[in-house]
């Protein structure tokens, strides 16, 4: 055998242990990774709550429809949990989303005693979430309220002009796709749009009426739109109670006649193994570890853009945005 042949085995021998240890290395990884994972998820995430504890859940940020949240309280629903504490701080989100949330939290509060505690904000569709409850318990600087519905659109109309772009349609009726965004409203399409936003804003107006026992001139004092603070809530029946999480528990005690001193367990509304953070960091590794960089970052990459496509939002919507200088 030659020289060259034997540089040739050598190199492809080194070759395969090379292969061989990079696949142990990356299979130890997944391990870890899978191990930390499991031991840094609360009991409460890996299970469903414990026995006689009291589960605590979140609603944060944008709110928009979600069925794996909603399976999720469906689940809740069949879990031996004692009672849940809906902790919320959200600026809303859409109407539709915000109603399919109230809706399961409604069935959920059927079969478990429930209460709600603002953190922050429940403002629009947040606080639509907020009304499933029979009691409501806010921090005194938390802010409550911002009753009304909102339909925004952009309007490039002056811009297209300036660059000398023209946007052309065929379409089946005038108010098809309308308002588009490409030429001024009519007055035909605000007024359908005008006709929308009344309707889900009676609905809406018409939930804090019956859920909140509140007389029309009540009403009228708290569905302009604004938000209010906890102190201010208090008074204008929007909320019940000012405090924390140890005053929603205090108050399922009294109230709901909860067992005193049960533990309170975090129960999380995504999927179990919902964003799969771990599996997707163990395969970036692998891959790493493989010698596929590229494969791993564009699996990186995928994991940020399904983030960044969450913040979308469509349709009507019950959101709180504070003003902003024009």
């Amino acid at each position: 055998m030659s020289l060259d042949s034997d540089v040739i085995v050598d190199r492809r021998r080194i070759r395969r242990k090379l292969t061989f240890w990079r696949v142990v290395a990356a299979l130890v990884a997944i391990v870890a990774i899978v191990a930390v994972a499991v031991v840094t998820t609360p009991a409460a995430r890996r299970t469903l709550t414990g026995s006689g504890a009291i589960a605590r859940i979140n609603i944060d940020g944008l709110i928009r429809s979600d069925q794996q949240r909603i399976e999720a309280l469906e689940r809740l629903e069949k879990s031996s949990a004692a009672a849940v504490i809906v902790h919320i701080n959200s600026p809303g989100g859409t109407t539709a989303g915000s109603e399919q949330l109230y809706d399961a939290l409604m069935r959920l509060k059927a079969k478990k005693p429930m209460v709600v505690v603002v953190e922050g904000l429940a403002a629009s569709g947040g606080y639509i979430a907020a009304l499933a409850s029979d009691h409501i318990v806010a921090q005194q600087t938390a802010l409550v309220g911002s009753i009304g519905v909102l339909f925004q659109f952009p309007n490039f109309t002056g811009l297209l002009k300036t660059v000398g772009v023209q946007v052309e349609e065929v379409k089946s009726s005038p108010l098809k796709a309308a308002p588009n965004g490409y030429e001024p409203t009519s007055p035909e399409a605000r007024a359908a749009l005008d006709a929308l936003v009344r309707d889900s804003y009676a609905w809406f107006r018409g939930l804090v009426q019956t859920r909140r026992g509140m007389d029309a001139a009540q009403l009228d004092k708290v569905a302009d739109g604004r938000v209010f603070t906890g102190r201010q809530a208090v008074d204008l029946k929007l909320i019940d109670q000012l405090g924390d999480e140890k005053t929603a528990v205090a108050w399922l005690v009294s109230a709901k006649n909860v067992k005193p001193g049960l533990p309170v367990q975090n129960y999380k509304l995504a999927p179990r193994f919902g964003d799969l953070t771990f599996l997707r960091a163990a395969a970036s590794v692998t891959l790493n570890a493989l010698g596929f960089g590229a494969i791993a970052q564009q699996i990186e990459h995928a994991g940020m853009v399904q983030a960044v496509d969450r913040l979308g939002l469509d349709g009507m919507l019950a959101l709180w945005q504070p003003a902003t200088s024009k």
